[in-house]
């Protein structure tokens, strides 16, 4: 998809919020730090429409991206981020369960782990979350440039092993530095909105 148009449209925390319409929503997910704003980011071609921080925990509202009026990149909280009190803890929570089962537009999420590492046991509680939901899911291993060409295979097999990959979902070895998987991610994504 050329993107000739995107905007942060709101920074949601329930329900009232929600931009009104029937557009079509693709929600992002993922552990603080994945790497959720630098996907979206080399996505969409810009440089900052997604905030990316060094500090972790830093998303802390469901926000909503309008990218082409066509639909919606809803990017949500990232979890697993230690230094956030248990009850903001409880309430981002509440906002994204409320989000991912009630929300009327979502096509599909894209569940985002770091290529380089084992999925975290919070990593396969949202997999089996969305998949227990029945949502449709695309997982993209972000950061494929920090590791060596010869390994992506055995870090492709490590993190559909560690989620239990179904067979129904794809995995997008991805790099925001250099775009690779960037196709075959619009591809995935297209699949769910057009």
């Amino acid at each position: 998809m050329k993107v000739t148009k995107a905007e942060m449209i709101i920074s949601a925390v329930s329900q009232k919020q929600y931009p009104s319409g029937d557009l079509p929503e693709i929600a992002l997910a993922g552990r603080s730090n994945v790497g959720k704003s630098s996907f979206v980011n080399k996505l969409i071609n810009r440089k900052a429409l997604a905030r990316t921080s060094s500090k972790p925990g830093k998303t802390q509202t469901l926000n909503f991206y309008r990218i082409n009026d066509f639909f919606h990149f809803v990017d949500v909280p990232g979890y697993g981020y230690a230094k956030v009190s248990k009850t903001e803890r409880e309430a981002w929570g509440k906002m994204i369960e409320e989000y991912f089962l009630e929300g009327d537009n979502l096509k599909a999420a894209v569940h985002v782990v770091d290529i380089r590492h084992r999925p975290s046991v919070d990593d396969v509680t949202m997999y089996e979350f969305l998949k227990f939901h029945e949502i449709p899911v695309i997982v993209v291993a972000t950061k494929l440039d920090k590791i060596k060409k010869s390994q992506v295979g055995k870090h492709v097999k490590q993190v559909k092993e560690t989620l239990q990959l179904h067979d129904e979902d794809v995995i997008i070895p991805f790099s925001s530095e250099t775009a690779q998987g960037k196709d075959t991610a619009w591809k995935a994504i297209e699949s769910f909105i057009l």
